[in-house]
Protein backbone atom coordinates (compact mmCIF):
# COMPACT_ATOMS: atom_id res chain seq x y z
CA UNK A 1 0.00 0.00 0.00
CA UNK A 2 1.10 3.46 -0.81
CA UNK A 3 1.86 4.67 3.11
CA UNK A 4 1.55 7.85 2.83
CA UNK A 5 -1.33 8.66 -0.32
CA UNK A 6 -4.82 9.93 -0.13
CA UNK A 7 -7.38 7.43 -1.57
CA UNK A 8 -10.25 8.75 -0.27
CA UNK A 9 -12.61 7.84 -3.49
CA UNK A 10 -10.41 6.17 -5.45
CA UNK A 11 -11.49 2.98 -7.14
CA UNK A 12 -9.47 -0.08 -5.93
CA UNK A 13 -9.89 -3.36 -7.40
CA UNK A 14 -8.57 -6.29 -4.79
CA UNK A 15 -7.78 -9.43 -6.66
CA UNK A 16 -7.30 -12.86 -4.83
CA UNK A 17 -8.74 -15.30 -2.64
CA UNK A 18 -11.10 -14.78 0.01
CA UNK A 19 -8.77 -16.49 2.50
CA UNK A 20 -5.51 -14.09 1.64
CA UNK A 21 -7.77 -10.55 0.82
CA UNK A 22 -9.53 -9.43 3.84
CA UNK A 23 -6.71 -7.40 5.69
CA UNK A 24 -5.78 -5.79 2.25
CA UNK A 25 -9.08 -4.85 1.89
CA UNK A 26 -10.17 -3.31 4.67
CA UNK A 27 -6.41 -1.36 5.10
CA UNK A 28 -7.62 0.23 1.79
CA UNK A 29 -11.11 0.80 3.05
CA UNK A 30 -9.32 2.76 6.30
CA UNK A 31 -6.98 5.01 3.37
CA UNK A 32 -10.84 5.64 2.20
CA UNK A 33 -10.87 4.32 -1.07
CA UNK A 34 -14.19 2.47 -2.45
CA UNK A 35 -13.19 -1.35 -2.57
CA UNK A 36 -14.46 -3.87 -5.03
CA UNK A 37 -13.40 -7.36 -4.72
CA UNK A 38 -12.91 -10.01 -7.43
CA UNK A 39 -12.37 -13.50 -5.84
CA UNK A 40 -12.62 -15.69 -8.71
CA UNK A 41 -9.69 -16.65 -11.63
CA UNK A 42 -12.57 -16.24 -14.31
CA UNK A 43 -13.59 -12.83 -15.33
CA UNK A 44 -10.97 -10.34 -14.23
CA UNK A 45 -10.18 -7.79 -16.30
CA UNK A 46 -10.24 -3.91 -17.26
CA UNK A 47 -13.80 -3.81 -16.78
CA UNK A 48 -13.57 -4.51 -13.49
CA UNK A 49 -11.85 -1.27 -13.11
CA UNK A 50 -14.05 0.54 -14.93
CA UNK A 51 -17.07 -0.99 -12.58
CA UNK A 52 -14.96 0.15 -9.43
CA UNK A 53 -16.34 3.45 -9.58
CA UNK A 54 -17.36 6.29 -12.16
CA UNK A 55 -15.59 7.45 -15.05
CA UNK A 56 -13.10 10.39 -14.30
CA UNK A 57 -12.93 9.19 -10.37
CA UNK A 58 -9.12 9.45 -11.08
CA UNK A 59 -6.47 6.73 -11.01
CA UNK A 60 -7.71 3.40 -10.47
CA UNK A 61 -5.62 1.00 -8.61
CA UNK A 62 -5.97 -2.52 -8.72
CA UNK A 63 -4.45 -4.90 -5.75
CA UNK A 64 -3.39 -7.94 -6.61
CA UNK A 65 -2.52 -10.80 -3.74
CA UNK A 66 -0.93 -13.48 -3.47
CA UNK A 67 -1.21 -16.69 -6.51
CA UNK A 68 -4.17 -14.22 -7.46
CA UNK A 69 -1.23 -12.88 -9.96
CA UNK A 70 -1.09 -15.73 -12.45
CA UNK A 71 -4.91 -15.46 -12.90
CA UNK A 72 -6.06 -14.77 -16.39
CA UNK A 73 -7.15 -11.56 -16.90
CA UNK A 74 -4.70 -9.51 -14.18
CA UNK A 75 -2.08 -8.70 -17.48
CA UNK A 76 -4.67 -6.70 -18.84
CA UNK A 77 -4.98 -4.64 -15.90
CA UNK A 78 -1.24 -3.76 -16.06
CA UNK A 79 -1.74 -2.45 -19.03
CA UNK A 80 -4.88 -0.31 -17.93
CA UNK A 81 -3.71 0.71 -14.20
CA UNK A 82 -2.06 1.25 -10.93
CA UNK A 83 -1.55 -2.33 -10.31
CA UNK A 84 -0.13 -3.22 -6.51
CA UNK A 85 1.46 -6.77 -5.96
CA UNK A 86 0.90 -7.83 -2.19
CA UNK A 87 1.94 -11.37 -1.18
CA UNK A 88 -0.32 -13.34 0.86
CA UNK A 89 0.18 -13.21 4.64
CA UNK A 90 -1.60 -17.07 5.11
CA UNK A 91 -3.47 -16.22 8.04
CA UNK A 92 -6.98 -14.71 8.08
CA UNK A 93 -7.33 -15.15 11.53
CA UNK A 94 -7.00 -13.31 14.86
CA UNK A 95 -3.65 -12.22 15.41
CA UNK A 96 -0.78 -10.07 17.47
CA UNK A 97 1.09 -7.70 16.58
CA UNK A 98 4.13 -6.12 18.89
CA UNK A 99 5.02 -2.90 17.08
CA UNK A 100 8.30 -0.94 17.94
CA UNK A 101 6.90 2.98 17.35
CA UNK A 102 10.86 4.08 17.92
CA UNK A 103 11.95 7.23 19.76
CA UNK A 104 8.86 9.66 18.55
CA UNK A 105 6.84 10.69 15.68
CA UNK A 106 5.77 8.28 12.76
CA UNK A 107 8.69 9.63 10.74
CA UNK A 108 10.81 7.33 13.00
CA UNK A 109 8.50 3.86 12.41
CA UNK A 110 9.03 1.55 10.10
CA UNK A 111 6.41 0.57 6.62
CA UNK A 112 5.97 -2.56 8.98
CA UNK A 113 4.90 -0.65 11.60
CA UNK A 114 2.80 1.64 9.46
CA UNK A 115 1.53 -0.99 7.83
CA UNK A 116 0.75 -2.78 10.66
CA UNK A 117 -1.73 0.37 12.21
CA UNK A 118 -3.52 0.72 8.38
CA UNK A 119 -4.29 -3.10 9.31
CA UNK A 120 -5.14 -2.69 12.96
CA UNK A 121 -8.90 -3.52 14.15
CA UNK A 122 -7.07 -2.73 18.17
CA UNK A 123 -4.09 -0.60 19.14
CA UNK A 124 -2.96 -1.19 22.68
CA UNK A 125 -0.77 2.13 22.80
CA UNK A 126 2.01 2.78 25.21
CA UNK A 127 2.56 6.56 26.80
CA UNK A 128 6.01 6.26 25.32
CA UNK A 129 4.79 5.38 21.75
CA UNK A 130 4.06 9.01 21.10
CA UNK A 131 3.58 8.45 17.02
CA UNK A 132 1.18 11.22 16.42
CA UNK A 133 -2.48 11.14 15.64
CA UNK A 134 -3.48 7.32 15.66
CA UNK A 135 -6.97 7.98 14.24
CA UNK A 136 -4.82 8.79 10.69
CA UNK A 137 -2.53 5.54 11.02
CA UNK A 138 -5.03 3.33 12.72
CA UNK A 139 -8.41 4.80 10.96
CA UNK A 140 -11.30 3.07 12.83
CA UNK A 141 -9.75 0.69 14.61
CA UNK A 142 -10.65 0.64 18.56
CA UNK A 143 -7.47 2.85 20.69
CA UNK A 144 -6.79 1.83 23.84
CA UNK A 145 -4.37 3.47 26.39
CA UNK A 146 -3.15 0.95 28.45
CA UNK A 147 0.19 3.61 28.75
CA UNK A 148 2.47 2.85 32.16
CA UNK A 149 3.82 5.84 33.85
CA UNK A 150 6.70 5.86 36.96
CA UNK A 151 4.84 4.67 39.93
CA UNK A 152 1.56 4.55 38.05
CA UNK A 153 0.45 1.55 36.33
CA UNK A 154 -3.26 2.37 35.36
CA UNK A 155 -4.05 -0.84 33.15
CA UNK A 156 -1.75 -3.81 35.11
CA UNK A 157 0.53 -6.04 32.84
CA UNK A 158 -1.65 -9.30 33.15
CA UNK A 159 -4.75 -7.05 32.10
CA UNK A 160 -2.94 -5.83 28.97
CA UNK A 161 -2.43 -9.26 28.24
CA UNK A 162 -5.69 -10.47 28.58
CA UNK A 163 -6.98 -7.90 26.74
CA UNK A 164 -4.98 -8.43 23.33
CA UNK A 165 -5.62 -12.33 23.88
CA UNK A 166 -9.52 -11.40 24.31
CA UNK A 167 -9.59 -9.00 21.15
CA UNK A 168 -7.42 -11.37 19.10
CA UNK A 169 -9.62 -14.70 19.92
CA UNK A 170 -12.61 -12.35 18.86
CA UNK A 171 -10.60 -12.97 14.99
CA UNK A 172 -9.22 -8.95 15.04
CA UNK A 173 -5.46 -7.98 14.14
CA UNK A 174 -4.31 -6.48 17.63
CA UNK A 175 -1.80 -4.00 17.33
CA UNK A 176 0.53 -3.90 20.71
CA UNK A 177 2.15 0.00 20.03
CA UNK A 178 5.44 0.18 22.27
CA UNK A 179 7.88 2.66 22.64
CA UNK A 180 10.93 2.42 20.82
CA UNK A 181 11.89 -1.37 20.42
CA UNK A 182 9.14 -4.22 21.69
CA UNK A 183 12.48 -6.60 23.07
CA UNK A 184 14.61 -3.38 24.41
CA UNK A 185 12.41 -2.78 28.38
CA UNK A 186 9.09 -3.66 27.36
CA UNK A 187 8.10 -6.32 28.31
CA UNK A 188 7.52 -7.83 25.14
CA UNK A 189 8.34 -11.52 25.68
CA UNK A 190 6.47 -11.50 28.72
CA UNK A 191 3.44 -10.88 25.76
CA UNK A 192 4.79 -13.16 23.56
CA UNK A 193 4.63 -15.82 26.11
CA UNK A 194 0.87 -15.47 26.96
CA UNK A 195 -0.07 -15.24 23.31
CA UNK A 196 1.56 -18.33 21.94
CA UNK A 197 0.21 -19.90 25.49
CA UNK A 198 -3.12 -18.59 24.61
CA UNK A 199 -2.82 -19.92 20.95
CA UNK A 200 -2.74 -16.51 19.10
CA UNK A 201 -0.28 -15.93 16.18
CA UNK A 202 2.12 -13.21 16.96
CA UNK A 203 4.65 -11.44 14.90
CA UNK A 204 7.02 -8.51 16.66
CA UNK A 205 8.04 -5.86 14.23
CA UNK A 206 11.31 -4.05 15.71
CA UNK A 207 11.41 -0.34 16.44
CA UNK A 208 14.34 2.09 16.67
CA UNK A 209 15.14 2.05 20.23
CA UNK A 210 15.92 5.18 22.04
CA UNK A 211 18.96 4.13 23.67
CA UNK A 212 20.81 4.55 20.32
CA UNK A 213 18.47 7.28 18.60
CA UNK A 214 17.83 9.49 21.27
CA UNK A 215 21.12 10.40 22.22
CA UNK A 216 22.17 10.60 18.43
CA UNK A 217 19.44 13.77 18.21
CA UNK A 218 21.73 15.86 19.98
CA UNK A 219 25.13 14.63 18.50
CA UNK A 220 26.19 12.20 20.88
CA UNK A 221 27.16 8.84 19.31
CA UNK A 222 27.06 5.62 21.44
CA UNK A 223 30.69 4.72 20.13
CA UNK A 224 33.61 6.52 18.74
CA UNK A 225 36.81 5.07 17.45
CA UNK A 226 39.21 5.48 19.80
CA UNK A 227 36.71 6.70 22.06
CA UNK A 228 34.46 4.03 23.09
CA UNK A 229 34.37 0.74 21.32
CA UNK A 230 31.21 -0.95 23.49
CA UNK A 231 27.78 0.74 24.82
CA UNK A 232 25.74 -0.80 27.72
CA UNK A 233 22.37 -0.14 27.69
CA UNK A 234 20.94 -0.41 31.89
CA UNK A 235 17.48 -0.35 33.19
CA UNK A 236 17.36 2.56 35.42
CA UNK A 237 14.49 1.32 37.28
CA UNK A 238 16.23 0.45 40.06
CA UNK A 239 19.98 1.66 41.90
CA UNK A 240 22.92 -0.71 40.47
CA UNK A 241 24.80 -3.06 42.45
CA UNK A 242 28.14 -2.40 43.71
CA UNK A 243 29.64 -5.05 41.33
CA UNK A 244 27.49 -3.85 38.56
CA UNK A 245 29.02 -0.35 38.89
CA UNK A 246 31.90 -1.78 38.45
CA UNK A 247 31.62 -3.68 35.92
CA UNK A 248 30.03 -0.86 33.93
CA UNK A 249 33.19 1.32 34.94
CA UNK A 250 35.58 -1.23 34.10
CA UNK A 251 34.15 -1.49 30.41
CA UNK A 252 35.65 2.31 29.61
CA UNK A 253 32.83 2.59 27.61
CA UNK A 254 29.65 4.51 26.89
CA UNK A 255 26.59 3.77 29.67
CA UNK A 256 22.75 4.74 28.43
CA UNK A 257 20.07 4.40 31.50
CA UNK A 258 16.96 4.30 29.94
CA UNK A 259 14.20 5.34 32.49
CA UNK A 260 16.39 6.24 35.09
CA UNK A 261 15.75 10.02 35.80
CA UNK A 262 14.45 9.40 39.66
CA UNK A 263 16.98 7.10 40.09
CA UNK A 264 19.43 9.37 38.95
CA UNK A 265 21.55 10.53 42.49
CA UNK A 266 21.36 6.93 43.24
CA UNK A 267 22.98 5.81 39.84
CA UNK A 268 25.58 8.72 39.84
CA UNK A 269 26.75 7.64 43.26
CA UNK A 270 27.44 4.14 42.47
CA UNK A 271 29.40 4.95 39.70
CA UNK A 272 31.34 7.49 41.41
CA UNK A 273 32.10 4.97 44.69
CA UNK A 274 33.13 2.11 42.14
CA UNK A 275 36.03 4.88 40.84
CA UNK A 276 34.37 6.83 37.60
CA UNK A 277 35.71 10.02 37.08
CA UNK A 278 33.28 12.96 38.81
CA UNK A 279 34.63 15.32 35.62
CA UNK A 280 33.43 12.07 33.26
CA UNK A 281 30.83 13.90 30.55
CA UNK A 282 27.06 13.18 31.18
CA UNK A 283 24.02 14.28 29.79
CA UNK A 284 20.34 14.31 30.24
CA UNK A 285 18.14 13.86 26.89
CA UNK A 286 14.53 14.36 27.83
CA UNK A 287 11.62 14.34 25.56
CA UNK A 288 14.03 13.08 22.35
CA UNK A 289 12.59 13.87 18.90
CA UNK A 290 10.02 16.01 20.13
CA UNK A 291 9.35 19.78 20.25
CA UNK A 292 9.88 19.59 23.67
CA UNK A 293 13.25 18.42 23.21
CA UNK A 294 16.38 19.22 25.51
CA UNK A 295 19.45 18.36 27.27
CA UNK A 296 21.66 18.34 30.08
CA UNK A 297 25.19 17.94 29.68
CA UNK A 298 27.22 18.22 32.97
CA UNK A 299 30.19 15.95 34.93
CA UNK A 300 28.81 12.75 36.54
CA UNK A 301 28.95 14.19 39.72
CA UNK A 302 26.59 17.23 38.96
CA UNK A 303 24.57 15.72 36.52
CA UNK A 304 21.80 15.09 38.95
CA UNK A 305 22.07 18.75 40.83
CA UNK A 306 22.04 19.81 37.34
CA UNK A 307 19.45 18.22 35.91
CA UNK A 308 16.98 18.58 38.65
CA UNK A 309 17.97 22.49 38.91
CA UNK A 310 16.64 22.31 35.18
CA UNK A 311 13.68 20.50 36.05
CA UNK A 312 14.23 17.56 33.96
CA UNK A 313 11.50 14.59 34.18
CA UNK A 314 10.93 11.40 32.25
CA UNK A 315 10.91 10.44 29.39
CA UNK A 316 14.84 11.03 29.47
CA UNK A 317 17.92 8.97 28.18
CA UNK A 318 21.04 9.63 30.13
CA UNK A 319 24.21 8.79 28.57
CA UNK A 320 27.94 8.90 31.10
CA UNK A 321 30.76 8.03 28.72
CA UNK A 322 33.20 10.15 26.75
CA UNK A 323 31.29 10.24 23.82
CA UNK A 324 29.24 13.15 25.58
CA UNK A 325 31.65 15.39 24.47
CA UNK A 326 30.41 15.58 21.46
CA UNK A 327 27.68 17.43 22.33
CA UNK A 328 30.30 20.50 22.09
CA UNK A 329 30.54 19.31 18.72
CA UNK A 330 27.33 19.38 17.50
CA UNK A 331 26.45 22.70 19.98
CA UNK A 332 29.11 24.15 17.59
CA UNK A 333 27.67 22.96 14.45
CA UNK A 334 24.56 24.16 15.25
CA UNK A 335 25.76 27.84 16.30
CA UNK A 336 27.93 28.22 13.14
CA UNK A 337 24.83 27.01 10.82
CA UNK A 338 22.33 28.98 9.47
CA UNK A 339 18.98 28.65 10.71
CA UNK A 340 17.35 27.45 7.51
CA UNK A 341 13.97 27.63 9.69
CA UNK A 342 12.46 30.31 12.71
CA UNK A 343 13.06 28.95 15.89
CA UNK A 344 9.65 28.55 16.56
CA UNK A 345 9.06 25.91 13.96
CA UNK A 346 12.14 24.23 14.61
CA UNK A 347 12.17 20.25 15.14
CA UNK A 348 14.55 17.61 16.27
CA UNK A 349 18.55 18.10 14.91
CA UNK A 350 18.18 21.76 13.70
CA UNK A 351 19.63 24.82 15.23
CA UNK A 352 18.13 25.50 18.58
CA UNK A 353 18.54 28.07 21.60
CA UNK A 354 20.95 27.45 23.93
CA UNK A 355 21.92 28.98 27.48
CA UNK A 356 24.26 28.49 30.63
CA UNK A 357 22.82 26.70 33.38
CA UNK A 358 26.09 26.93 35.38
CA UNK A 359 29.72 26.63 34.73
CA UNK A 360 29.62 23.34 35.13
CA UNK A 361 26.72 22.34 33.06
CA UNK A 362 24.83 23.16 29.63
CA UNK A 363 21.44 23.06 28.63
CA UNK A 364 19.89 22.94 25.33
CA UNK A 365 16.70 23.46 24.51
CA UNK A 366 13.71 23.68 21.48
Amino acid sequence: MLIETDLTGVPVVVVGVPEEIGRVVRRFERAGAVVSVWDRPAGVGVADVAAAGAEGAGTRIAVVVGQARTWPGVDGLRRRCVVIEEASSGWEGGRALLVGAGPGGAGLMTLDALRALAEADVVLGDRLAAVGDLTTLAPRAEVIDVGKRPGHHAVPQRQIEALMIDRAARGLTVVRLKGGDPYVFGRGSEEVDALVAAGIPVTVIPGVTSAVAVPGAVGIPVTQRDVSHTFTVVSGHVPLTPEQAGSLVALRGTIVFLMGVQNLVPLSNALLAAGMDPTMPAAVVERGFTPDQRSVVAGLADLAREGARAGVAPPAVVVVGEVVRQAEVWARRRRHAKPATPASRLGPGQPARRHTASPRAVVEAR
